[in-house]
């Protein structure tokens, strides 16, 4: 009899079950109720994975580090999209191999969005990668928006990445747009599409191609019910550039605002318009928002608040009535809850009103949200305007930031703001007397210095 030689059997996989918290990615080898890492409740959801050896590098891998002064500097190149508030937002145009997420509540128009900048990309390859919809879906929004039936822009209804990556690599296009990445999953991982693996995995693939190929990549994903994209915050430190679309959907504006941008500023905001035909650029967004102000009415204040680097002069409304409740109700639209609180501990210390027994409601008209103390004067003066019911002057706008004595503080970019109320055809403008002595005298507008909050309410409400 010969000698049995034992057989080499392969190795075998170990399947592993463990429990990710969608909000951090924190992982657990059991379900518990609240996240340790980012308390958040109810979080976890089981995956599945498969753990093998881990693979070596061959020892001829060397890797080393290049010299600062031996790397060559080039000029990223841009490309305009033509619609000005969505080039101003990105810092001038879309960076090639740049990676652009772009997050916002559903039906607020994101893909309406995308459409018609891909409708202005003339020449350009333009695959879109649709989870959501059909091709044919997608053919049915294209005319409604009108879209003109170019070649050159390719429909794929496919979540699969392996699949996506090999229609990629066999026609590279110029321009990618994913919709949503929610949606995309990879076959080798076990957990289901959406999940924190998933979402990080694709997010980091597509991320690789935009690299090495120089394809700017489009990301459109969903958002969480507290505003907030959905999916782990890695996501937004892997791109290049985060975009919130905001709008309530009972209003027609749009607002596209930068998180972050590693090409350009994080402070631009672009303003847009929901019409039948898609999304319309609002050229003088002031001018829209003051369009249907109601002259003569007590509670309305006109203030001029810098959003990136553009003024824009916006109403603020507040209405004050006896409370009908043991306590009084504080509702703010469009502004910071915590905001209003100070101001309204302010004014009753400093200025003697009494508020303790009324219901306070603040509202920042067109639907827009503003998250800058220079309005605090504005948002003062309505308040107390609503509350001796007399209204504040309409030919006069007020910028200033209120501090906890009741000072009326500096704000930056003033000249700014005084420039676009004098746009306007504003006869005055009550700004921080320290920033009164930044410039000289408009000739088309008074310009008028004040101190303190009372000394400004003299002014206002006459």
């Amino acid at each position: 009899m010969g000698e049995r030689f034992p057989q080499r059997k392969a190795p075998m996989t170990k399947t592993i079950s463990k429990y990710v918290c969608q909000s951090c990615a924190y992982e657990s080898p059991r379900w518990i109720g609240k996240c340790p890492n980012c308390g958040t409740w109810n979080s976890f959801v089981e995956e599945v994975s498969s753990k093998s050896a881990a693979r070596k590098l061959p020892h001829s891998t060397k890797l080393k580090g290049v010299p600062l002064e031996e790397i060559e500097l080039r000029d990223d190149h841009r490309t305009t999209t033509n619609i000005t508030e969505f080039d101003r937002v990105l810092g001038g145009g879309i960076v090639d191999g740049s990676v652009i997420l772009i997050g916002g509540d559903p039906g607020v128009g994101k893909s309406t969005l995308m459409m018609q900048i891909a409708s202005h990309l003339n020449g350009k390859i333009i695959l879109y990668v649709s989870g959501e919809e059909s091709a044919r879906q997608i053919k049915v929004r294209a005319e409604r928006l009108k879209f003109p039936n170019i070649k050159s822009f390719l429909v794929l209804a496919e979540t699969n990445l392996d699949l996506i990556i090999d229609v990629i690599e066999r026609t590279p296009p110029d321009i990618l747009i994913v919709d949503s990445i929610q949606t995309m999953f990879r076959p080798q991982l076990e957990s289901s599409a959406g999940s924190v693996g998933q979402v990080r995995e694709c997010t980091g693939l597509f991320t690789r191609i935009a690299k090495e190929k120089s394809i700017p990549v489009f990301l459109i994903g969903h958002v969480t019910k507290d505003g907030v994209i959905a999916g782990p915050k890695v996501i937004e430190h892997v791109v290049d550039t985060v975009l919130q679309f905001e709008g309530e959907r009972h209003y027609a504006y749009r607002i596209l605002r930068v998180l972050k941008n590693r090409f350009g500023s994080t402070n631009e905001i672009g303003v847009f318009e929901m019409r039948e035909n898609g999304l319309e650029e609002v050229k003088n967004p002031s001018e829209v928002f003051l369009s249907e102000r109601s002259l003569g009415a007590a509670g309305s204040t006109v203030v001029a608040s810098i959003e990136g680097t553009r003024p824009i002069l916006i109403e603020v409304q507040a209405l004050v009535t006896p409370t009908n409740y043991g306590i009084p109700q504080r509702n703010t639209t469009g502004l910071d809850y915590r905001r209003l609180s100070l101001l309204l501990a302010v004014l009753e210390k400093r200025v003697g009103m009494q508020l303790g027994q009324q219901d306070v409601f603040v509202n920042i008209a067109g639907g827009i949200t503003i998250d800058e103390p220079a309005v605090d004067l504005g948002i003062a003066s309505s308040i107390i305007s609503s509350m001796r019911d007399i209204p504040v002057d309409t030919q006069t706008v007020a910028v200033g930031e209120i501090g906890l004595g009741g000072e009326v503080r500096t704000v930056s970019n003033v000249e700014k703001r005084v420039q676009e109320a004098a746009k306007l055809g504003f006869q005055r403008i009550v700004i921080p007397k320290n920033n009164f002595k930044e410039f000289a005298r408009f000739k088309d507008i008074e310009i008028i210095g004040v101190e303190r909050i009372d000394e400004a309410i003299k002014i206002l409400i006459s």
